[in-house]
């Protein structure tokens, strides 16, 4: 057999699961008490200095179907999104999401992690806890002085290495159309936990200076190698915590990764943890160690063939939206292309991997951390909250949930819309050319869905997964209204030549919304497009065939009252047992109405907070 890396009997922390949140906490502890015994275990491969973690454009690459770093559940297939199973994938990496994610800056707003607090009794969660974790971990180098943003932090936040010329144009066509979103006094950017229809340049969790990207681990763990008692051990199955006669986790059960260690063993294995364990392995990793642990839903442990040792069912049905409080999880996304002039700047050139673009950026990247690889094409974006004529639009279904969950909370958009300076697609299923896509998601749905083990011991067994897309007609009229905004936006932009059809509604021949084959835009004042309710049909139907997802899952493992579906308490403790928490995506009690990397970091920084003063531990 292959030799494999050295994993000792015992150590005091254990965290199953090596993404984002699990790099910041052990970071954070290692950093501020070295001689803390901690152990990480990943199941993925490691990702030090490799170009496709440490490039922002490299990001697509990690979509493949082959891909190393990410894996892939796949959904009960559904009517509701044209007969498919939706493919959602997780980052399964040292670092997680951070290492692979599209490096969008975004946050929530201040109302989402209130209700945290307030709807789900959590104190401490509120935004007023949170703001200050959220500007320790950053270093914002895009305007000094901003009241919500941070300057000593890790991680960098700057707009990239380029300003393309189509983002530069789709703001001001958006000004020019729609005078209810405009930009006020500069470019104000839509992170400030508040602004909603503002329209800005949208930043990027890129470092200025480098143009390298700011993910966890290269600025959390690795800079620690010199630290003897922080051990990271990626390629490895946790399978389920052990656990000692009063109930305490002991330890956990694991197993080699076979993808990276073929020539492993094949053997369980067994570590202990004198203090705690930490399940930090992702929305979907997290309830499925829980439940072959024998904690879950006796119904669903049955299944497999599992004694349930704590009756928790609430473990992998946060993916469900409770009627009540509006835990929605994960967001439901669209990306609509557009032909662009040869003048367009785009990264389609370096999607398709030509050598000389590809050769020319590198050289740039190198020597001065600028150009198109120090970008991920997305220089423009908003929350959209509508008017109350586009409310109308919008329809009665959608009414009755902004009646009930946003009319009050001003700080909450609807939508994010924004455009990318690329085809975001597979670039070989396209002729070669330039691109843009108009993008646009939901960031509170009603969607509903639940995730749970299909084998008692298989860590890697396939998940049984209900995403519940677009099963609500709440989150479907938003979408079609958002496509007529897009396209009109996109229409009147100089470099537009044209929807590219095949990725486009299916109009009929004689509707006046067809597609038509055009030489350049539409003037400002063009009127716009008329729909019949026929058109609208079709842009429902390719809606509901062509819907993705932003890989925003959260919620499985919620923090909130055991007796209204909780997982885990305030203090990140599994309900049940002791000495185990749970710290990642999966806690979080309610959505988040953003890109999920930075409430993942805020996340990880109350945890390492809450963990520090369990064990003494100060500094952190």
């Amino acid at each position: 057999m292959a030799s494999t890396p050295p994993i000792n009997a015992e150590y005091d922390l254990i965290f199953a699961g090596g993404g984002t949140a699990a790099g910041v906490i052990a970071g954070r502890l290692a950093a501020a008490a070295p001689d803390l015994r901690i152990l990480i275990l990943e199941a993925g491969p490691p990702t030090r200095d490799k170009l496709e973690h440490i490039q922002p454009a490299r990001f697509f690459g990690h979509l493949t179907p082959t891909s190393t770093t990410l894996r892939f559940h796949v959904s009960t297939p559904s009517p509701a999104v044209g007969g498919r199973g939706v493919i959602v994938p997780c980052g399964q990496c040292l670092g997680g999401g951070s290492s692979v994610n599209f490096a969008m800056y975004t946050r929530a707003s201040r109302s989402d992690y209130d209700e945290w607090e307030t709807e789900y009794s959590n104190p401490g969660w509120g935004s007023a806890d949170l703001l200050p974790l959220l500007k320790k971990t950053e270093t914002y180098q895009i305007q000094p002085g901003a009241p919500t943003h941070g300057y000593d932090g890790p991680l960098k936040v700057s707009y990239g290495g380029i300003y393309l010329n189509v983002a530069k144009e789709c703001i001001a066509a958006t000004q020019a159309f729609d005078p209810v979103r405009q930009v006020e006094h500069g470019f104000v950017e839509p992170s400030d936990l508040t602004s909603v229809n503002v329209l800005g340049r949208w930043p990027k969790w890129i470092n200025a200076e480098t143009g390298k990207r700011s993910d966890v681990p290269h600025h959390f763990l690795y800079p620690q190698e010199h630290n003897p008692n922080l051990t990271i051990v990626t390629g490895v199955h946790v399978r389920r915590v052990t656990f000692d006669q009063e109930n305490r986790a002991s330890g956990v059960e694991f197993t080699w990764n076979s993808r990276f260690l073929p020539d492993a063993d094949r053997d369980v294995h067994t570590v202990k943890a004198s203090r705690l364990v930490i399940l930090s392995a992702g929305t979907f990793g997290s309830p499925g160690i829980l439940e072959r642990s024998g904690i879950g839903s006796p119904e669903v442990l049955g299944k497999v063939g599992l004694e349930t040792r704590v009756d928790l069912r609430g473990v992998g049905e946060g993916y469900q939206g409770n009627e009540d409080t509006h835990a929605r999880t994960d967001h439901n996304l669209l990306f609509v292309p557009y032909k662009a002039s040869e003048e367009a700047e785009t990264l389609d050139a370096i999607m398709r991997g030509e050598t000389a673009a590809v050769s020319i950026a590198s050289e740039q990247w190198t020597k001065t951390g600028q150009g198109f690889l120090a970008h991920n094409s997305i220089d423009f974006a908003f929350k959209m909250r509508p008017t109350p004529a586009e409310l109308e639009l919008f329809g009665p279904e959608f009414r009755s949930h902004w009646d009930s969950f946003f009319a009050n909370k001003p700080d909450k958009g609807v939508l994010a819309v924004g455009v990318c300076g690329m085809l975001m697609g597979d670039p070989t299923t396209v002729p070669p050319a330039k691109y843009f896509s108009m993008g646009y998601f939901n960031l509170y749905p009603v969607a509903k869905g639940r995730v749970h083990i299909t084998d008692k011991d298989d860590a890697a067994a396939a998940t049984d997964f209900t995403a519940g897309y677009l099963e609500s007609m709440a989150d479907v009229t938003p979408f079609i209204w958002a496509y007529k905004y897009t396209r009109e936006i996109a229409r009147r932009m100089p470099l537009f030549r044209g929807e590219y059809a095949p990725m486009h509604p299916r109009f009929a021949p004689d509707s006046s919304a067809a597609i038509h084959e055009v030489e350049g835009p539409v003037p400002i004042d063009a009127p716009r497009i008329v729909y019949s309710a026929e058109d609208d049909a079709e842009i429902e139907r390719f809606t509901r065939e062509t819907i993705g997802t932003t890989w925003h899952s959260l919620g499985t493992c919620a923090m909130k009252p055991r007796e209204d579906g909780g997982v885990v308490d305030s203090a990140l403790n599994v309900y049940g047992v002791k000495g185990l928490k749970v710290a990642d995506m999966s806690i979080c009690p309610g959505n988040v109405g953003s890109n999920t990397y930075s409430t993942a970091l805020a996340v990880a920084e109350k945890a390492a907070l809450i963990i520090a003063d369990e064990l003494g531990i100060v500094g952190v």
